[in-house]
C-alpha cells in the first residue's frame, strides 16, 4: 500500500514539475524581457505581453490551493474524464505551480548582472542569444534552486490533494490515516513524506553548488 503510494506521490511531483517548469520559464522569461530593457527595440506588443503575464502570475498565485482544485474540476473533467484519481490532480498541480517558478525565474534573471547583458549586446548579441548565452548560463543555479522548491511546494499540493481523493501518500494519511484515526500509519505517511523532501533538497543543493561557478 505505501509502495504504491509512494510511486503516486513521485508521479504527481516529477510530472507537474516538468509542465510547470517549461511554462513557468516561458512566462518568467517572457515577463523579464518585457520589463528589463533587454529588447533589440521597443515593442508594445511585448510590454503589453509582459504586464498580462505578470498580472496572470500575481492572480493565481494569490489563490489558495485547495480552491483552485475546486474551481478547475470542469477544466479537470474536460482534460482527463475524471475529477478524482492521480491523473485528475495533474491540472490543478501544473496551474498553482507554474506562476510560482515564473515568478523565481524573473527573480533568478534580475540578479544577473546588467553589465554582462549590456556587455553582450554591445557585441551584437540579440535578445535570443542574451536569453541562451548570457541569463540562463548566469543563473542557473538560481534556476536549479528554483526548481527544488518547485518540487518541494508540489509535494505538500500533492498532500493536500490526497486529501480530496488524489491518491499518493496524502490520500492514505487522510483516508486511512486521519480519518480511521490510525496514527501508526500516519505517521508512517507522513515520515515518507519528509523523505520525500528531504531528497529533493539534497539532489538540489548538490546541483547548485556543482553549477555555481563562485562554488569552485
Amino acid at each position: 500500500m505505501f509502495y504504491e503510494a509512494f510511486l503516486e506521490t513521485i508521479y504527481l511531483t516529477i510530472v507537474p514539475l516538468v509542465f510547470a517548469c517549461v511554462f513557468g520559464f516561458i512566462i518568467g522569461t517572457l515577463i523579464f524581457i518585457g520589463t528589463s530593457g533587454i529588447l533589440e527595440r521597443k515593442s508594445g506588443l511585448m510590454t503589453f505581453i509582459s504586464k498580462v503575464c505578470d498580472s496572470l502570475v500575481n492572480i493565481l498565485r494569490s489563490i489558495p490551493y485547495l480552491i483552485l482544485i475546486v474551481w478547475m474540476l470542469p477544466i479537470t473533467a474536460f482534460l482527463t474524464g475524471s475529477v478524482i484519481g492521480t491523473k485528475a490532480a495533474i491540472p490543478a498541480l501544473v496551474v498553482s505551480a507554474t506562476p510560482f517558478f515564473a515568478r523565481m525565474v524573473t527573480i533568478a534573471f534580475s540578479e544577473v548582472d546588467h553589465g554582462v547583458i549590456e556587455a553582450s549586446r554591445a557585441m551584437g548579441a540579440g535578445t535570443f542569444d542574451i536569453i541562451i548565452k548570457v541569463l540562463i548560463p548566469e543563473s542557473l543555479p538560481a534556476l536549479v534552486s528554483s526548481i527544488t522548491v518547485t518540487a518541494i511546494n508540489l509535494v505538500s499540493y500533492s498532500a493536500m490533494a490526497g486529501a480530496i481523493g488524489a491518491g499518493g501518500l496524502g490520500f492514505e494519511a487522510y483516508q486511512y490515516g486521519l480519518a480511521r484515526r490510525n496514527e501508526e500509519l500516519m505517521f508512517i505517511a507522513t515520515i515518507l513524506i519528509v523523505i520525500i523532501v528531504f531528497a529533493i533538497q539534497i539532489i538540489g543543493d548538490r546541483l547548485v553548488r556543482k553549477f555555481d561557478k563562485r562554488g569552485g
